[in-house]
């Protein structure tokens, strides 16, 4: 999968699950900001990620992953 096409899946996820227009989803824009995810919804968030990718992201590098860009590239390198 190039990351071209995880950027366009991962967007299409997060705007039907967040109900956010795609032209938000920039690479700097920040995550929690932009989806206006609470404590419950960023669960939702790792758990659709990791469902979809079949990855695991510990809790450790949830700091990790402060924008869309820093998203992208988790996936990307752990696929």
């Amino acid at each position: 999968m190039t990351r071209q096409e995880i950027i366009e899946q991962v967007n299409s996820l997060l705007e039907e699950e967040f109900e956010v227009e795609k032209d938000a989803f920039t690479p700097d824009a920040n995550l929690k900001d932009t989806l206006n995810l609470d404590s419950i919804n960023l669960v939702d968030l790792i758990a659709l990620v990791q469902m979809t990718y079949k990855i695991t992201i510990p809790v450790e590098d949830l700091k990790k992953i402060q924008t869309f860009g820093n998203l992208y590239d988790y996936i990307e390198e752990r696929i």
